[in-house]
């Protein structure tokens, strides 16, 4: 989206979302202009179930067959906003310090977001970009534009030394926002400051301790070796003998003999 207005702290990758400014003598552009700045009033005023073309025709002053003929209808309107949005220009904070830099650009995600009037707008137009495949597409492709484009102050680190190298820019900047997308979009818990802040900390110190950085190429496998077979002594077992056991026969005692002496008279 864009840069907030009156403030010191640079632009960063939500900024509020407006329309392109128009060139001169370029009616094309300026019809685009007009449209843009019509489909984000209208989505603000009365959200995605709201939108019309013809409301965004009304508003902007271009024919509803103009608007069908090139959006094809409200989807294509908000995928398009997205991508004027995509197209502006704005600055990257540049302190010499890859923290402080990533503070810069959460703190301006918590601004814009966060204020009473410059955050209905972006707002509605991501929930709105939610609603259809097609403000999907451009919303990923928004996002993808604006993490390449921040890229830049992980690749001065980088450069500064402060990164290791082969540090993938676009993660470290997606890494420092990602926490406060959640808490708006996924969770609705309260975003401050000091979450915003925490989260760009978090992000640079994973970033200097090389996480984003990229894999290194897998070490060769060794070559592999012919096993020499192992030979196995044969033991040949000599037989036990057992030594047959001898049972001595049971003694069998003689009856005893039961007579009585007879006495003579």
């Amino acid at each position: 989206m864009s840069e907030i207005p009156e403030t010191p702290t640079p632009a960063s990758d939500s900024a509020t979302l407006r329309a392109p400014a128009a060139r001169p003598g370029g009616r094309s552009a300026r019809v685009r202009a007009d449209v843009v700045a019509a489909l984000l009033a209208e989505v603000t005023e009365k959200g995605y179930d709201g939108l019309t073309v013809e409301a965004v025709a009304a508003r902007s002053g271009v024919h509803k067959a103009t608007l069908y003929r090139r959006w094809s209808g409200v989807d294509g309107l908000v995928a398009d906003a997205l991508t004027a949005s995509a197209d502006q220009p704005w600055p990257l904070p540049d302190t010499g310090d890859l923290g402080e830099d990533l503070r810069r650009i959460t703190h301006e995600v918590f601004a814009v977001f966060t204020d009473p009037e410059l955050g209905p707008t972006p707002t509605a137009l991501i929930a709105a970009a939610q609603r259809s495949d097609t403000g999907a597409a451009a919303l990923r492709a928004f996002f993808a534009a604006r993490h390449e484009q921040a890229a830049e102050v992980a690749e001065r680190a980088v450069t500064r030394g402060e990164l290791p190298a082969g540090t993938d820019g676009a993660e470290v900047v997606r890494a420092a926002t990602a926490p406060l997308y959640y808490r708006l979009f996924v969770t609705g818990e309260p975003l401050d400051a000091l979450t915003a802040e925490r989260a760009a900390d978090a992000a640079a110190l994973a970033a200097r301790a090389g996480l984003f950085a990229a894999a290194p190429a897998p070490a060769p496998a060794p070559a592999s070796r012919t096993a020499t077979p192992r030979t196995t002594a044969t033991r040949t077992a000599t037989p036990h003998t057992t030594a047959p056991r001898t049972t001595a026969p049971p003694t069998i005692d003689p009856p005893a003999t039961n007579h009585q002496t007879q006495n003579g008279n």
